[in-house]
């Protein structure tokens, strides 16, 4: 746990490599489903809610899908068990992916998550609400900073896929922090309930709103929170998680933060290291023409092509 006198590290540095691997479910889609697997887990992850779910287990079950998918991509539970796998066997394949990836968790965290990663009946699903698809349809600002042209980097992320991943982060985090898994992931789940209305101007945008920007932002928000009213207890529980928003002075509040920033910037990251990629990489490190019986003659058809 960080040493809360200041003197320790502010993040857990032994979960960097995961949280950027995690970071490429913003961009991974698979034919005859809609959108990327970091948005389809934030609508599931909402119908699962109004469905009466406790957010502890969605956060959980959540948080679990997407560390399994990592490597897994699409290959989930339900295609699975599509294809002719048994409970047992489906559950065996999610754990070896989870099992890859997730090595610097925190034990007792990993030990949860990994529990939920045995296909059974699906919780009951609730209506997703509209600021859903709202979020989805709505881009991220890019780049921006007053007074300076805005920095648009294709494709961009939208604001569900940043709320999920960010709620996965948080969950990560958390133990970290001593901070409340489910409460975090619940905050960041709905951080961005105003953009669901509200066009995303970014940092610019913010700055030339000025005095107008709160009261704009409370309105776009309340129209969000509105559509949670048909949910029993949840707009009560999402209205209490979103109580850390404001600052890092609780547990929750530095994992959400902690969380936030470090997909911000590791959006960005992944276009400027798909700029620098070298053949070097492609071909010797990650195998492009990997062992195989024709990997001979592969390897003779690309010298005799000069390719690259």
């Amino acid at each position: 746990m960080q040493d809360e006198t200041g003197a320790g590290a502010s993040a857990p540095a032994e979960l960097r490599d995961l949280l950027v691997e995690l970071n490429d479910l913003k961009r991974v889609r698979s034919a005859g489903r809609e959108g990327t697997i970091a948005e389809r887990l934030f609508a599931q992850g909402w119908s699962m809610l109004t469905g009466g779910a406790d957010p502890e287990d969605v956060a959980l079950d959540i948080t679990a899908t997407a560390l399994a998918a990592t490597r897994l991509t699409d290959l989930d539970a339900a295609f699975l068990a599509a294809a002719g796998l048994s409970e047992a066997e489906a559950a065996t394949v999610l754990r070896a992916g989870f099992d890859e990836v997730t090595g610097a968790l925190d034990p007792a965290l990993r030990d949860r998550l990994r529990a939920r990663l045995t296909p059974g009946e699906a919780p009951e699903a609730g209506f997703v609400p509209g600021f859903v698809g709202a979020l989805a349809a709505q881009p991220r600002a890019g780049i921006t900073c007053p007074g300076k042209p805005r920095i648009l980097l294709e494709p961009p992320e939208n604001h569900a896929e940043h709320c999920l991943m960010v709620a996965v982060y948080g969950v990560c985090l958390s133990p970290f922090y001593g901070a409340d898994p489910s409460r975090v992931f619940l905050a960041a789940m709905a951080h961005h309930f105003h953009n669901a209305a509200m066009p995303d101007a970014g940092f610019t945008g913010e700055m030339l709103l000025g005095d107008h920007l709160l009261p704009i932002m409370e309105v776009a928000t309340g129209w969000a929170l509105g559509e949670l009213d048909e949910a029993g207890g949840l707009r009560a529980a999402v209205e209490r998680a979103r109580a850390i928003l404001p600052d890092d002075s609780t547990p929750e509040g530095r994992a959400f933060h902690a969380a936030d920033c470090i997909d911000r910037v590791l959006q960005i990251a992944q276009h400027l290291r798909a700029a620098t990629l070298t053949m070097g990489t492609v071909l010797d490190e990650m195998e492009l023409v990997h062992a195989g019986p024709v990997k001979g003659f592969h390897d003779r058809v690309l010298r005799d092509m000069r390719i690259p």
